[in-house]
């Protein structure tokens, strides 16, 4: 843990296994996802608006290597020695046929300064034979695949039309942790239903799988959603936190956390158009500099109160 920041950030993760800066390159690959299509339901999770992932260079009548290449432009004026991690973020980027995967990671591999792929999925999409395959990509490059939980709580991610159990996300992280590859998830925090208690409970479930790093990110509402639909006919079910409260929850999940797992971010930031509530004003590493702030105020530190 960096004892000055108080908690295990991804810079640091980043720079203990490069020699170089990294920056993600995220991307849309033009995949869909089983909740989208009717495989497991249709009209995907209340909350989701994939439209808030994907920069202007996101386009899926891009290929992979045309996406990565005007990212790299994007970067490269201010950082000219920068690397790249090919972040496949839109939809479930496991779920195609195997040979269609390969094509389209070992394509984002062969483009100059793409030092490893950073995979999004559900966990309910990483099938057997795609872990073989990963395992040996894993040998060779770096490789980090980041799984959507959101929630640990069943009825919750039945509320939210996940369409799958956190038993379910169990498996999907511990299969892919025994083939030796890094596991990141995601997760939501005041999703209706969840206040500090249920959070606490989370962090501590989470704490018990072999995860290796965690995004957290506040609820927002966003236009287009069902969520936000739901929102407009009863508001009340909702707590949207204000920053100050949200600074507070944040300390207080993390005090919970395992000590060695990787922090990635705190917040998400929506694009103003797309969001309802809440707005804080705060870009990213604004809101990051306020936690450290607050950590150091009330002595408090990531794994605090973990119980081994």
């Amino acid at each position: 843990m960096d004892e000055r920041l108080r908690y295990n950030d991804f810079s640091g993760f980043l720079a203990a296994r490069f020699p170089y800066k990294v920056q993600k390159i995220s991307l849309n690959a033009g995949f869909t996802c089983p909740n989208r299509d009717g495989s497991k339901g249709y009209g995907g999770c209340t909350y989701c608006n994939n439209q808030t992932f994907n920069p202007a260079y996101c386009r899926t009548e891009k290929s992979v290597s045309q996406q990565l290449e005007e990212g790299k432009s994007f970067f490269a004026r201010k950082y000219p020695e920068m690397k790249y991690l090919a972040y496949f973020q839109a939809y479930t980027n496991t779920y195609a046929g195997l040979e269609k995967l390969k094509r389209m990671y070992e394509e984002a591999l062969q483009v100059p300064d793409v030092v490893g792929l950073v995979i999004g999925t559900r966990p309910d999409c990483m099938p057997d034979a795609l872990l073989d395959y990963l395992e040996t990509l894993d040998r060779r490059t770096f490789l980090l695949v980041e799984y959507g939980i959101e929630s640990t709580d069943d009825r919750t991610l039945e509320r939210i039309n996940r369409g799958h159990t956190f038993a379910c996300t169990c498996d999907a992280v511990r299969r892919t942790a025994e083939r030796g590859i890094c596991v990141g998830g995601h997760v939501i925090l005041g999703l209706p239903g969840e206040g500090r208690e249920e959070l606490i409970l989370q962090a501590e479930r989470l704490s018990d799988l072999p995860l290796t790093t965690l995004k957290l990110h506040q609820l927002q509402l966003i236009k287009g959603t069902r969520m936000a639909h739901e929102y407009a006919l009863c508001p009340a079910d909702f707590h949207l936190y204000s920053a100050d409260e949200y600074i507070e929850l944040v300390i207080d999940y993390i005090e919970h956390l395992r000590p060695d797992l990787v922090l990635e971010r705190f917040i998400s930031q929506s694009p103003k158009e797309l969001l309802i509530a809440p707005d804080w004003g705060l870009k990213n590493h604004e809101f990051t500099e306020k936690v450290r702030r607050r950590l150091r105020e009330r002595d408090s530190w990531q794994g605090k109160y973990w119980k081994k």
